[in-house]
């Protein structure tokens, strides 16, 4: 989002963004709530205008008095003047609570409106961005949207009134000049403030890509704690880390710095309108124009309006930081999605599941295509795969199927639907897909595999892992189904997390099958258990496998070969060996590397049973 110099631009459209939150259309409650609460706002700084008054008068006959007065009316006085107190105190009590719902409302639609629309955009903006700045942003917005509204709404917009309030009545009770230099000291103070902060700003600024740039590399470096062990590389990132600290020092030092010289130059604003306008009003005591009650009467002004613009320098300080943090929240909702669903799509009717693809090309850079003219038919209820060499574009045509991309060029379809002219919900719950990288929620093996359809209920759920070729394993942990996964499911081998989405994908029971090198991470024997299973789930469904082991794909009713983005070679497993070209050659090379893997655990297993005896 584009930010004026000045950055109050930036500022009105932030607070633009937010103001739809606090009058929600529909919620007649809330709209109540928010009008109530101004009516109590008003009535908070009216009473606290009069305060003053009562003080005054009280002072004015405790010194001019006769005695029948001094008993009586001063007590009467005094009491007014406590009341009033509690009322303007009550009053902002009440007014609190009555928007604490609105408030927190406001926060929650607008945390989770942001949160909804990051789902929505491309993969391509979530392999660009770093998760954890992403995260860090919505945090720091939700909270700035909080102090926003407290302090923003019940704190600087009533201090604005309560100083018109208190010139007017300076006005019409000792003149304009007492009016005018109230005013003009607090607007000497507003300016500074303003001026100051703006100034300040871009320290904060600073401060919060540095700390998210802190943030994201701690983050990426401890999800990623195994890997700096191989590779002994702690110092180097310690010093990853604190490079991104001391870049946040160095603008703290500054913040600081420059917010002393606020504090400094808001201190002698006070202090001057407080000398100009004590001496107006003692000249006018000992004039005789004024009386002790109206000295009293102006300082205790002065008092309770600078003890909240004392306050105002920090909420506005803290205001700009927040309203900084909530510019970079609602950034997020100004990105846009790069796959929408069209206005008119409708959800997919996927009866048969016959999948086509049809001249397709793909380019994630223009510069650089990845797939060029493919095509080809997974009829319903057959199985289809897609080998190739590493880069070939087999993954590419996953993510294409899945609509994280759209088509370069050329159509894909589903029983003769556009997937572009379909809804992305309806097109995706009817594939299951088991990729190559799986990455596991921190939770428990239960909600990992429950993730394919939550709500399942346990029976469903041990099912699946029984197919899955998991559920003895899970039930000889400790904690069974309630054993935890850990970070991205570090807890478990590379196999255990496979099976664990293989059995997620089960129990989705989609009508399409995907599996992007479903087996790339388990032993042969495992493989072996695992593909009869894959056989038994995929029967009957329209089955895509995308592989690199083409032993995986030796029973497939048709494999294509993709080099180069292109489809050189297709058949079956027998023809296409026939054909001695590229498939064959990589089925020759794999059959070494497996003849060697498995002559080495044969020889493994011997020097054990010898170590044994």
């Amino acid at each position: 989002m584009p930010e004026d110099p000045s950055g109050r631009q930036g500022d009105l459209r932030t607070i633009a963004t937010l103001l739809p939150y606090l009058w929600p259309p529909g919620e007649t409650e809330l709209r109540l709530r928010v009008v109530v609460a101004i009516l109590f706002l008003v009535a908070a700084k009216g009473v606290n205008v009069a305060v003053p008054i009562f003080y005054k008068n009280a002072v004015d006959l405790l010194t001019t008095g006769s005695a029948a007065q001094l008993v009586a009316v001063p007590i009467m006085l005094v009491v007014a003047y406590g009341v009033a107190r509690v009322l303007a105190q009550a009053f902002g009590e009440l007014r609190d609570a009555l928007f604490a719902k609105v408030a927190q409302r406001a926060i929650r639609q607008a945390g989770l409106r942001t949160f909804e629309h990051l789902h929505r955009l491309s993969l391509r903006f979530h392999l660009d961005r770093r998760t954890g700045a992403i995260s860090r942003a919505i945090e720091r917005g939700t909270k700035g949207i909080e102090f926003v509204l407290n302090f923003m709404l019940f704190n600087i917009l009533p201090t604005l009134l309560e100083i018109l309030l208190v010139c007017g009545i300076l006005w019409s009770l000792y003149g304009i000049w007492y009016a005018l230099v109230t005013f003009v000291c607090i607007g000497g103070y507003i300016t500074w403030t303003l001026v100051v902060t703006e100034w300040r700003t871009k320290f904060r600024r600073v401060m919060n890509e540095t700390d998210s740039e802190a943030h994201t590399k701690a983050v990426d470096s401890l999800l990623n704690f195994e890997t700096v062990k191989y590779f002994g590389n702690e110092a180097h990132e310690a010093r990853r880390f604190d490079s991104s600290l001391q870049a946040y020092e160095a603008a703290a030092v500054k913040s600081k710095v420059s917010l002393s010289l606020l504090n400094v130059g808001q201190g002698s604003i006070i202090g001057v309108g407080l000398i100009v306008l004590m001496l107006m009003a003692g000249n006018g005591v000992v004039k005789g124009t004024m009386t002790i009650g109206d000295f009293v009467l102006v300082n205790a002004y002065l008092v309770q309006l600078f003890m909240p613009l004392n306050f105002l320098g920090f909420v506005y300080r803290e205001i700009k930081r927040s309203l900084t943090d909530m510019e970079s929240m609602f950034a997020l909702l100004d990105e846009r999605a790069e796959i929408a669903d069209n206005p008119d799509a409708r959800p997919l009717a996927a009866d048969d599941g016959e999948i086509v693809f049809d001249d397709v090309s793909f380019a994630y850079d223009p510069r650089r295509p990845v797939l060029a003219d493919v095509s080809f038919t997974v009829p319903p209820g057959k199985t289809v795969a897609i080998v190739g060499a590493s880069g070939a574009g087999k993954s590419t045509i996953s993510r294409l199927l899945y609509r994280f991309y759209d088509a370069t060029s050329g159509k894909i379809s589903i029983d003769g639907q556009d997937i572009r002219e379909v809804t992305q919900d309806s097109l995706r719950a009817a594939i299951g897909i088991v990729p190559q990288d799986t990455v596991l929620f921190n939770d428990t093996i239960f909600y990992n595999i429950a993730y394919g359809r939550p709500g399942a209920p346990p029976s469903e759920i041990e099912r699946a892992a029984r197919l899955a070729r998991i559920h003895d394993f899970v039930v000889g942990l400790p904690d069974g189904y309630d054993s935890t996964v850990g970070e991205r499911g570090l807890k478990l081998s590379g196999g255990e997390k496979q099976r664990v989405a293989i059995a997620r994908t089960i129990l989705k029971a989609p009508r399409i099958l995907l599996f992007d090198e479903a087996t790339s991470a388990l032993d042969t024997h495992t493989e072996k258990e695992i593909q009869a299973s894959l056989r038994e789930v995929s029967a009957g469904r329209t089955t895509l496998i995308i592989a690199h082991r083409l032993s995986t794909v030796v029973d497939a009713d048709e494999i294509l070969v993709l080099d180069d983005g292109r489809i050189v070679e297709r058949g079956r497993h027998a023809q296409l060996l026939a054909l001695d070209g590229h498939y064959a050659d990589m089925w020759a090379r794999q059959q070494e590397v497996e003849e060697a893997r498995e002559t080495l655990e044969h020889a493994e297993e011997e020097e054990i049973a010898t170590a044994a005896e």
